[in-house]
């Protein structure tokens, strides 16, 4: 993984993402080590969970999946959520995954998702999106209720219609691994980011999923040219940042991301 590193280090924390009262529904994205400790360490709870997402089978996107279900479920004792998932996570696919036992599948409802495929999630209309990653089947996801969209990359590279898939966000997240215009496959760059911010032009962009060089090089400081690149607010996620999206919904939804 190209921020092994960063995961191994835990140099920045790798709980992956929440979203809280999305038309009455809490999520979490893609949780890596140590999701449920920072879930409690940030005021949350994991038994009023009623999704788990994750995006591929890389280990910093799915590590704490299988207790997170265990709590969403009450401890394995009643049928309840949903867990979202690529193909490899859920069934497995060549060398990738499975990364859910069969055991944790057997009580929430369970939906494979590939590139623009859909599922709902009460209101929620969930949409698998392109990636370009090592996991052929990954996928990013955008969420959309009430005509409010939030995207989400997931581990990509740019390519050339990657904004195809987000268009329309009003709010995209994006994992951006490396600073400045520094190649790595299979993954963005902050001049990457500031490509597809442009293209997409959401309300507001945040760069999650930092790697080494990107948390040792100012990742604030990447941010800020984003913004200057392209006049859309845009933040560098920090750990324990929660970010009150009051201003882009109807209601009051909260995003906590601990990455």
């Amino acid at each position: 993984m190209a921020d092994a590193f960063a995961t191994i280090t835990q140099r920045r924390m790798t709980g992956g993402l929440r979203i809280d009262k999305i038309d009455g529904k809490n999520i979490h994205i893609d949780p890596g080590p140590g999701a449920l400790v920072r879930t409690y360490q940030f005021g949350l709870t994991p038994l009023k969970l009623d999704a788990v997402m994750v995006s591929h089978s890389h280990t910093d996107h799915y590590t704490d999946a299988e207790v997170l279900i265990e709590a969403m479920t009450k401890g394995m004792t009643r049928k309840k959520g949903t867990v979202v998932g690529s193909k490899s996570v859920i069934e497995g696919y060549k060398q990738w995954g499975p990364c859910i036992s069969k055991y944790h599948l057997s009580k929430p409802d369970i939906s494979i998702l590939g590139v623009n495929e859909t599922v709902k999630l009460g209101k929620i209309k969930i949409k698998g999106t392109k990636t370009v990653h090592g996991d052929p089947t990954a996928v990013g996801f955008n969420l959309n209720v009430k005509n409010f969209s939030i995207s989400y990359t997931a581990d990509t590279e740019y390519f050339e219609d990657l904004h195809k898939y987000h268009r329309g966000a009003d709010v995209l997240i994006a994992s951006v691994i490396r600073p400045r215009n520094e190649k790595i496959r299979g993954h963005m760059s902050t001049h990457d980011f500031a490509k597809l911010v442009d293209e997409v032009s959401p309300r507001l962009a945040i760069m999650t999923h930092l790697g080494m060089k990107m948390v040792v090089n100012d990742a604030k400081k990447e941010a800020d040219s984003v913004k200057e690149q392209t006049g859309i607010n845009t933040f560098a996620a920090y750990d324990g940042m929660k970010i009150n999206l009051d201003q882009f919904m109807p209601k009051q939804e909260t995003l906590d991301s601990f990455r």
